[in-house]
């Protein structure tokens, strides 16, 4: 099958499905049978939704050879450009851009209840509400203005913020500044020397830190409830929460990429994470999961394929998703879904 055939495909099914609007691509693949892959070259068909074939009408079948080539069928949704997450909304959802008005943006993660009184918060990273503090770095204040959507999709502190900075977890990095005295003299006295010599130069005496982080996590305290709204972008209300475990399907709504689905690969991670280009930080009792984020999805809630909430998304890579266990989050910020 040549490539150059794909687009009079396309309008070939989309007339087959006039009736139906359920088509929304077509390209080329492997088929899959039983969710194996077999190797062999098929025509893949995107739809919105894979019906059983007895719930489709007379004539809706698709064919299961085109082009002397089989057709291999793939759910994907309604697609359509992520713009709307990264835009002005109110009330704001879940799934949405919004970040500390230093940093440039993250994702709404999910609407939250104080423990003690009742009031509703905006759930999502201390690096995305927080601007990565250990809370005597100066990097964010309680009282901050968080901005929806984040300065980098276009926020504007006069006339987007939407909550201020209520709660955070402190974020330690492997290495801190020492509180020493002692320290703190012997590196200005090296400063000066150094200065006399390379004036452009500049020394930091530094200690390491013994303390681990489990969340990543932070709460803001909406303007006006009103401007939110509980139903996650895409996916409507959480349903619960359930214990992150081996194999298990989880999805999330996020900033960046949308909806995007994968499963938990190992538990109990501890490992080191870059939180910016030249400081680390050590997190405990981890989740690991497969690709489904890029930069600006922090903050999403991971859920199940039924809603149930099972962690915060914080970290990744090309290759693999981190995020922290919801029970902990939960915990730490005193909060409850």
């Amino acid at each position: 099958m040549n490539k150059r055939d794909i687009p009079g495909i396309f309008r070939q099914l989309l007339k087959l499905d006039a009736h139906d609007n359920n088509i929304v691509g077509v390209g080329q693949g492997h088929k899959y049978v039983r969710g194996e892959n077999t190797g062999q070259e098929a025509l893949t068909i995107l739809v919105k939704k894979k019906y059983p074939y007895s719930k489709l009408r007379n004539g809706a079948a698709l064919p299961r050879i085109m082009n002397n080539t089989p057709t291999d069928i793939i759910e994907v949704g309604d697609i359509r450009l992520l713009g709307e997450r990264m835009e002005y909304h109110r009330p704001a959802q879940p799934g949405m851009s919004l970040g500390h008005y230093k940093i440039s943006a993250g994702t709404f993660g999910a609407v939250v209840k104080d423990k003690d009184t009742g009031e509703l918060l905006i759930l999502s990273n201390n690096h995305v509400l927080a601007n990565i503090t250990d809370g005597s770095d100066g990097r964010a204040t309680i009282g901050d203005p968080i901005i929806q959507p984040g300065i980098y999709d276009g926020g504007k502190i006069e006339e987007c913020t939407i909550a201020h900075l209520h709660r955070f977890v402190p974020l330690y990095r492997e290495t801190a500044s020492p509180h020493c005295k002692i320290a703190r003299t012997f590196e200005m006295l090296l400063n000066k020397c150094i200065h006399i010599l390379r004036p452009q130069y500049q020394v930091q005496v530094v200690r390491e830190s013994e303390k681990v982080n489990l969340v990543d996590c932070a709460v803001a305290i909406p303007i006006n409830s009103e401007a939110i709204s509980a139903e996650i972008l895409e996916f409507g209300v959480v349903t619960g929460i359930k214990e992150p475990t081996l194999g298990l399907a989880i999805k999330k709504s996020g900033r960046t990429t949308g909806i995007t689905h994968s499963q938990v690969l190992a538990t109990n991670v501890t490992f080191k994470v870059s939180m910016n280009t030249q400081e680390y930080g050590v997190f405990s009792d981890q989740v690991l999961a497969g690709p489904m984020s890029m930069p600006g999805d922090s903050g999403s809630l991971i859920l199940t394929n039924d809603n149930y909430a099972v962690g915060l998304l914080f970290a990744g890579s090309e290759q693999a998703t981190m995020f922290n266990n919801i029970t902990h989050v939960l915990d730490k910020l005193n909060i409850t879904l």
